[in-house]
C-alpha cells in the first residue's frame, strides 16, 4: 500500500508569536491524528536563522510528537548533523528513542548555509571532516561503552532503546555522500533519482569489504508537497502562494553542486502548478495518483506548508483520511 507521511518544517514568514505558537500546537494535533488514523511517517526538517522561521530543533518538536503518537515513525530528513555537538546530539538521539519506543529516524544533512555553520560556531570549510567525526562520535557513544574523545575516556547513557542505534542513513546528492555512507557502514538515501550513484554506493560497499545498507531515492518525478480538496482552484488560491514561498526561498538556498529531488525553478503560482512538485488533488486523483506510484510510492501532505493556514491543512488531512486512505487500503 501506498505510504502516507505527514511532513513539517513550520515555515512561518510573516507570523506572529502567538500565530506560531498555534502552529506547533496544531502540527502535534495533526500528528496525532495522522497516528491514529493510518499515516506510517512524520517527517521533520532542521534549519537555523531563516527569516521565514523555519523549525530550528527538530530534535525537541520529535520529543513532543513521540509523547502524543503511538505508532507514527518520526524521521527528520535532514538532520544537519555537522552544525550539533556530536556527544549531546548521541544523548538527545537516545532520549528521543527512548520517549517514542523506538520511532525516531533521520538522514545525515551537510547543510548548505554557510551561516548556520557561523550561528552554531563550526567552521564551514570542515564540512565534511565535522560529518566523519561525528558519525564516528555517534556509533561509539551509542554502544553505551566508554570510549575515547579529544583525549578523555567518556560514556554516554544511557544508551538508546534501539539495538545497536536508532536506523539512519547518510543523505546526499553526490559520490562523497555514498562513499561516506559505504565507509561507514550505513545506509544512503538520495535527494534526487539516480541509479548510477546507488550503483556506486554498492561497489564502494564491495570495494571496502562492508555490508551495504539500504540505497534509498526519491522517485523521477516525485511530489513533495501534496494538498487534497474538493475545490482544487479554491485550494489553490488559498494556498498557492504558500507553497510558492516554500518553492522560490528553497531554490534561493540551493548552490550549483546541489541536486535536489524537490527544488523547481518556478517563480509564479502557474509554473508551480504545472510542475510534479507541488499539488493539489481531489479525492479521486489522489487515489488515481497514488496507485501510479506502486506500492514502494509516498504521498507527502504538508498541511501547512510555508505559513499555510492550519484550517487549510486539517481540511487536506481530514478529507484524505475520509475519502483517500479507505481505497487505498482495500488495495492492499
Amino acid at each position: 500500500m501506498t505510504m502516507s507521511i505527514l511532513r513539517f518544517d513550520m515555515r512561518a514568514p510573516g507570523k506572529s508569536r502567538a500565530e506560531i505558537q498555534q502552529m506547533y500546537a496544531a502540527a502535534l494535533d495533526m500528528a496525532e491524528f495522522a497516528d491514529a488514523n493510518g499515516f506510517e511517517i512524520c517527517v521533520l526538517s532542521e534549519h537555523h536563522g531563516s527569516p521565514d522561521n523555519y523549525m530550528s530543533s527538530p530534535l525537541v518538536v520529535a520529543g513532543a510528537i513521540a509523547a502524543r503518537t503511538k505508532k507514527l515513525m518520526i524521521s527528520i530528513q535532514a538532520l544537519l548533523v555537522p552544525e550539533h555537538d556530536p556527544v549531546r546530539l548521541a544523548e538527545d538521539l537516545a532520549a528521543v528513542d527512548h520517549l517514542s519506543g523506538g520511532r525516531i529516524t533521520f538522514t545525515t544533512g551537510l547543510g548548505y548555509r554557510p551561516i548556520e555553520y557561523h550561528m552554531l560556531n563550526k567552521d564551514w570549510k570542515r564540512r565534511g571532516k565535522l560529518l566523519d567525526e561525528a558519525l564516528d562520535t555517534l556509533l561509539k557513544a551509542w554502544t553505551g561503552e566508554p570510549f575515547e574523545y579529544k583525549g578523555e575516556t567518556v560514556q554516554v547513557t544511557p544508551p538508546p532503546f534501539t539495538d545497536p542505534h536508532p536506523m539512519f542513513f547518510v543523505g546526499g546528492s553526490g559520490k562523497k555522500a555514498v562513499e561516506r555512507a559505504a565507509r561507514f557502514g550505513l545506509s544512503a538515501q538520495l535527494a534526487v533519482y539516480d541509479e548510477d550513484l546507488a550503483a556506486h554506493y554498492q561497489a564502494e560497499c564491495e570495494r571496502l569489504g562492508t555490508t551495504p545498507g539500504m540505497c534509498l531515492m526519491p522517485a523521477e518525478k516525485t511530489t513533495g508537497c501534496l494538498f487534497v480538496s474538493e475545490d482544487p482552484e479554491r485550494t489553490w488560491a488559498q494556498v498557492g502562494p504558500h507553497m510558492l514561498h516554500d518553492a522560490t526561498v528553497y531554490k534561493s538556498w540551493q548552490t550549483p553542486d546541489i541536486r535536489s529531488a524537490v527544488s523547481t525553478d518556478a517563480d509564479t503560482i502557474d509554473d508551480l502548478r504545472k510542475g510534479h512538485i507541488y499539488k493539489v488533488l481531489t479525492p479521486d486523483e489522489t487515489v488515481d495518483f497514488a496507485r501510479e506510484q506502486g506500492p514502494f510510492g509516498g504521498l507527502v501532505l504538508m498541511p501547512m506548508v510555508g505559513g499555510a493556514d492550519p484550517a487549510e491543512g486539517w481540511s487536506s488531512l481530514e478529507l484524505y483520511v475520509e475519502k483517500v486512505l479507505p481505497r487505498l487500503t482495500s488495495d492492499g
